[in-house]
Order: C-alpha cells, then structure tokens, then sequence
C-alpha cells in the first residue's frame, strides 16, 4: 500500500479530530463511549505510519551514522539526532527557531536528502522538546541567552571530539540564527561558516515593525478588510497587550507569508506523529517547550543589546532568505549581512518563499548549502546550485 505525505497528513489529522471530538462528546454524555476497538483502530494508524516512514527514510551507506541521544552539556541532559549517510562528510548543526521549535521530531524527513552531503545534527535546546522532557520546568531558571551560547558551543566542542572534525557548520533559523551568530563570534575557531534563514536582524524589534508594515502592504493587496482593520488599530509595534498588540501582528505577519506556510506547519504535525518511536509524551514535550522558552526568552532577545551582532566575524556568514519572509524580512537580513564585517559574506534570495523557505524549498536549499558552504570544508559539491 503506497500512501502519499498529503493524504498521510489528513489522515493522520482526521483520526486526530474524531477521537478528540468523541472524547469531548463522551465527557458530555452526548455520544456512547469509545471503544477499545476505537482506539486500538487509531493508535494501529499511527504505528502503520511510523512503520512506513522507518522504511522510507532510513539511513544507509556502509559509513552511516544515525544515533539518538542525551549528551550532558551544562549541567543537564540534552537531546541530539545525528544522521548521515557518510561520516566522513561535513557536519550541519542545525540551532532550530521558536524559541523552542524544535526540528527534531520531524527533521529527519525534511534533511533527509541532506544527509546525502553531510551528517545532520538535530539538537533540543535547552528549555525545548526532549530536553525539557528529561530534565524538567527546573531548568528555567537556568534559560538566558548567555548560557544558551555556551551550551551550544558545548555541543559543537563535543561534535567535534565524537564525530573526529576539525570544524563543524552552523545552520541557524530564526531564534536559532540569533544564537548561531552569537556562538559563531564567540568560538569562530570551531566553525567553518555560519548559515543562516530566516536570519534575525541586529534589531529584532526593528524587525517587528517592518513586519508590520509588511503585512499591511498584504493586506491592501489582497483586499483584506479584516487585516487592515486590524492593523491599521494596533499600529506598529511595541505593545503592552500581548493578545491584542502582539497576537494580532503575528496572526497577519504570517498569513501574508501564502498558503504554503500553514500547509508546511500541518505537515511537521505528520511527520512528527509519524516519527519512528514518537510518543504523545514527546509531542505534549515539544508544545510545552515552545511555551516555556518563549516565557523566558522573548523579552530577552527583544532587549538584546544589538552591538553583540554587529562589528567583525571571523568566519564566513552566509545568508540563505525566503524573500518574502515576513517575520524576519529579507530587506532586513540583506541590510544586516551589509553591514558586518566577515572574511565572505554570500546573500541568496528563495523566490516566493517566507519564513520557512529552508524546509518548504528544502532541495533548493541543499543545493545552495552544497554549492557555497561544503567546499569550505574541503568537500566537492554535489548537486548543482541553482
């Protein structure tokens, strides 16, 4: 039975609703209770799914790698995947956005072509996903920007050792390209370049104000009278309400982005659902940690002081933008990379794309990350670059 990611991801979400549903009706003494049959049914669905996907997006190569492990780095557990079909190729770090977004649970079908060309290393950050679900709400304490840059510096040192590298490359998107330059000018000994998407400028609250303007440029385009009612009575960021200031911004922010954008967030519910071995306790974790992190990073990065993002890396930077990205605009990334000093700054555009470019257009990316990153590691390229 050939079953497609579409038709998986309805599936998988319909099963979802109608359980739920059921369960809400039950507790209301409006249905007859669910059946063991019932839920024997939906919980065979989800095994059949993460079957499949075992099979498909396997790891092989007579030089592959795929470990799934906690690494002790700054006092407590924390979360890596590394995969890849040959060992001796270059190592991504991927630093996932949110804060506390976290790629793991269902990166490893979006890399997996990746890891054709190098070996991918997905890690939970602090705060975030698995994690969080090893050590805790203690740590959030712990959670400042700070101690984030050392924990993955950490994690890169101890790439290095296990994975027998000179170097490693960064991969940051969004929150997770604030971090990457932070870590990057910090240790640039340890990395061969920084890659970012979704790229943070040095302002972030500069960023929301552009995002503003962004989305009512939409929305007069699109003829949206709602959006512009609604943006035209918040007005340009800062603001006090969280619900009606920020809440509003980002609802337009990334509806302006297109349909692909919410089409991609449906799918990562999938392939995480679908994930080999993922577990409800894992999901509730991940959603858990988006909260979490977001309660104890948000005002930190919107008051970072911006001089820490400025001035001279000592490495290659490269930017890889969805140029219509609304939440992290591009005329921003493209103002920022300006205006840094770097011994090589590239800059490349993904047409018709937004802030999830680098998964959306994941081949498209591969082929940039190939053609302008791995010989920096000494590797040919593979793929063409566009």
């Amino acid at each position: 039975m050939r079953v497609s990611p579409r038709f998986g991801i309805g599936l998988l979400l319909s099963v979802a609703t109608a359980v739920s549903s059921l369960c809400f009706a039950q507790a209301e003494s409006k249905a007859p209770e669910v059946s063991p049959q019932d839920v024997s049914k939906f919980v065979g669905w989800f095994e059949f799914f993460q079957n499949r996907n075992k099979q498909k997006y396997a790891v092989t190569g007579e030089n592959h790698i795929d470990e799934a492990t906690y690494v002790r780095v700054g006092g407590i557990d924390q979360w890596l995947t590394i995969r890849g079909q040959d060992r001796n190729n270059p190592v991504l770090l991927i630093l996932h956005g949110g804060p506390g977004d976290v790629t793991s649970p269902w990166g490893y079908a979006y890399f997996h072509d990746w890891e054709k060309y190098f070996t991918v290393v997905q890690w939970d950050q602090r705060g975030a996903g698995r994690t969080l679900e090893k050590a805790g709400e203690s740590i959030e304490s712990t959670m400042t920007i700070d101690r984030m840059i050392q924990d993955g510096i950490e994690i890169s040192e101890y790439l290095r050792r296990h994975l027998n590298k000179e170097r490693i490359v960064l991969v940051g998107h969004s929150w997770g390209s604030l971090l990457g330059l932070l870590m990057a000018k910090a240790k640039p000994e340890l990395f061969y370049a920084f890659v970012g998407t979704g790229q943070v400028p040095s302002s972030a609250m500069e960023a929301n104000v552009v995002a503003h303007r962004l989305a009512l440029q939409w929305a007069r385009a699109a003829k949206n009278p709602e959006a512009l009612a609604d943006l035209n009575r918040i007005g340009p960021p800062p603001y006090k309400d969280g619900t009606d200031g920020w809440g509003v911004l980002y609802k337009w922010r990334n509806a302006c982005e297109g349909p692909n954008r919410e089409v991609f967030l449906a799918s990562t519910l999938y392939y995480a659902l679908a994930q080999p071995g993922y577990t409800l306790r894992n999901f509730n974790s991940s959603q858990e940690g988006q909260i979490v992190s977001g309660n104890k990073l948000f005002d930190q990065i919107t008051n970072l002081d911006h001089k820490r993002l400025e001035g001279t890396f000592n490495l290659p930077i490269v930017v890889i933008q969805g140029e219509n990205d609304c939440t992290t605009p591009a005329e921003l990334a493209h103002k920022y990379l300006d205006s840094i000093s770097a011994p090589r700054k590239d800059f490349v555009d993904i047409p018709g794309e937004g802030h999830f470019a680098a998964f959306i257009k994941s081949d498209e990316f591969l082929k940039d990350l190939v053609a302008r990153v791995r010989p920096l590691a000494g590797k040919a390229p593979g793929p063409s670059s566009r």
